[in-house]
């Protein structure tokens, strides 16, 4: 009989590396897809509270497209915890700022929020250009 910790070094074993070329492709379709492929629900062993989904790179985070007026229309908002400490910023500002958050933030709301979809979401890796530090993984 196994026990849940064989099984889930099983899992480690079947993990691939899917590399994302982001540029020019709608955020929400491809954030979608991302969060798909991290909770595992493209493939046929797919349960929901098993952790069996696949890494994910994201490479060309600042090209992604934002149809419609969502550029300046869209609005994020953070808060500090203080009194008066609401701040936002339209797309546009987010995506000169830090574009691999927009796309970690699109991908978040996707993904249960549960101690096991913080763990899928730590499979994320999101970078602005065309290079990323895990080739040997995607080899």
């Amino acid at each position: 009989m196994a026990t849940s910790f064989e099984s889930s070094e099983v899992a480690l074993q079947n993990r691939k590396w899917v590399v994302v070329d982001v540029a020019d492709q709608p955020l929400g379709r491809v954030a979608s897809k991302i969060a798909s492929i991290l909770r595992g629900k493209d493939k046929p062993s797919f349960t929901p509270h098993n952790d069996d989904g696949d890494f994910v790179v994201v490479v060309n985070a600042e090209k992604v497209k934002l149809t419609g007026n969502k550029e300046s229309g869209k609005v994020y908002y953070r808060h500090s915890g203080y009194v008066g400490g609401l701040k936002q910023e339209t797309a546009g500002e987010l995506r000169q700022r830090d574009p691999e958050g927009m796309i970690v933030n699109s991908v978040k709301g996707m993904i249960p929020k549960t101690p096991l979809g913080r763990r899928q979401l730590s499979k994320l890796k999101v970078y602005k250009g065309e290079e990323h530090p895990h080739q040997a993984q995607c080899g």
